[in-house]
C-alpha cells in the first residue's frame, strides 16, 4: 500500500509541478516537439493505437478474456482499469488543466475529436496500464510479455501527445496513476 501512495503522490506533484512557471513551459516545449513532427504514416499509427486505452477498450479485452475462460484476470482486470478511469477523472477536476488545443489551438495539430474532460492526467494510459499489469499479473505472463503490454501503454500515452490532446506531464501523470491503482489490486499468487 505504501508504493500506491507513493506513486499517487507523485502524480500529484507532476501535476502541481506543471501548474505554472519553468516546469509548465518546458511541458509545452516537450508537446511541441512531439505534436509538431506532422508525419503521415506516424499520424496513422497515432490514431490507431490511442484508443487502446480508453476504458472501452478495456471493457472488451475483459469481455475477450471472459469469453477465453480466464474471468478471475477480466474481472481483476477491469475493476483495476474503472478505479483508475474514476481517479483520473477526480485529479481532472482538481486541475482542470486546459488540453493542448484550448490553450493554443493554431499551433495544436488535434488529429482526433475533443475529449470532454480536462487534460490532467491522461486517463488513457492510466487505464490501459492498470488492466495490463493487473490482468497480467493474474494470468501469470512471463517478464518480456508484461514488459511488451507496459510499452504498449507507453506507446498509447505517446500517441495521446502526438494526436494533440495532452501534454507530456499529462501522460507521465497518467502512467503513475494507474501503477498506483494496479497497487492497490495485489497479487493473486
Amino acid at each position: 500500500m505504501a508504493r500506491a501512495i507513493g506513486l499517487g503522490a507523485s502524480a500529484l506533484a507532476v501535476g502541481i509541478a506543471v501548474s505554472g512557471g519553468r516546469a509548465r513551459e518546458l511541458d509545452e516545449r516537450a508537446f511541441r516537439m512531439v505534436n509538431g513532427v506532422g508525419d503521415a504514416r506516424a499520424d496513422l499509427a497515432f490514431r490507431a493505437v490511442t484508443e487502446l486505452g480508453s476504458i472501452w477498450a478495456s471493457v472488451g479485452a475483459a469481455a475477450t478474456l471472459s469469453a477465453l475462460g480466464r474471468r478471475p484476470a477480466a474481472r481483476r482486470g477491469l475493476a483495476a482499469a474503472g478505479a483508475a478511469w474514476l481517479a483520473g477523472q477526480g485529479m481532472k477536476r482538481l486541475f482542470e488543466r486546459p488540453r493542448p488545443y484550448e490553450a493554443d489551438g493554431e499551433r495544436t495539430r488535434l488529429l482526433i475529436g475533443p475529449p470532454r474532460a480536462s487534460a490532467f492526467p491522461s486517463s488513457h494510459p492510466a487505464v490501459l496500464l492498470a488492466f495490463v499489469h493487473v490482468a497480467g499479473r493474474e494470468l501469470g505472463l512471463g517478464r518480456g510479455s508484461r514488459v511488451a503490454l507496459l510499452g504498449l501503454a507507453g506507446l498509447v500515452g505517446l500517441s495521446r501527445i502526438a494526436v494533440g490532446v495532452h501534454y507530456p506531464a499529462d501522460v507521465v501523470g497518467g502512467l503513475l496513476l494507474g501503477r498506483a491503482v494496479a497497487e492497490v489490486f495485489p497479487s493473486p499468487r
